[in-house]
């Protein structure tokens, strides 16, 4: 029986939450139609999940809001207000809907988070010189893994019977199979399927 709610959000991050990632993202796409065509089925993307968000019951209790990305920190907030006031609609969104009444929840663990980065730096480099990327791959994987364990975990021990959860989650992540049987998994914007799976 299912007592907890969460709907999931699968999204694609935009450039302005990739930090000093972005611009290695958009090498990946080298022509400016390849760019105008990227940019656009990113604002498709997004202007689905903000309608879906926008209709969502939200009260002003029992509803908690977690973002992917975001570490378990004392400073929550103030990281989705600078990315926010950077131009993320993601953020932007997590601000609508706090400001509806949902409460907003660390949902990362800040040592995973490092040890990702650092990686897909690695990863980067790897990539512009030509080197074997296969071991790093591995990891990145395995990285990818223990941070959805981790985001499961945190979601499950701070969404409390009744209440329901809303979750931005990026698409190379595979967060179902490690939630607990009662938390109930709804997909306001359509369910996509995780990366390689």
């Amino acid at each position: 029986m299912h007592t907890r709610t969460l709907f999931l959000f699968s999204i694609v991050h935009p450039a302005e939450d990739l930090g000093e990632l972005a611009s290695a993202a958009a090498q990946a796409r080298p022509s400016a139609f390849d760019q105008r065509r990227w940019d656009q089925a990113l604002d498709e993307v997004w202007r689905d999940i903000e309608q879906a968000a926008a209709a969502l019951p939200i009260a002003t209790t029992g509803w908690r809001v977690y973002q992917d990305g975001l570490p378990v920190c004392e400073h929550e907030g103030a990281i989705v207000a600078d990315l926010a006031a950077g131009g993320s609609r993601n953020h932007r969104l997590v601000q609508q809907l706090m400001a509806r009444g949902a409460m907003l929840m660390g949902t990362e663990s800040p040592e995973l988070l490092v040890e990702e980065y650092q990686l897909q730096k690695q990863l980067l480099a790897q990539s512009a010189d030509g080197s074997s990327r296969t071991e790093s791959e591995r990891l990145a994987a395995a990285i990818l893994k223990r941070r959805d364990r981790f985001i499961a975990n945190r979601i499950d021990v701070t969404l409390k019977p009744g209440e329901n959860g809303i979750l931005f989650l990026g698409l190379v992540h595979n967060l179902e199979p490690c939630l607990p049987s009662d938390i109930r998994v709804v997909h306001p914007a359509g369910r996509v399927q995780p990366a390689g799976r």
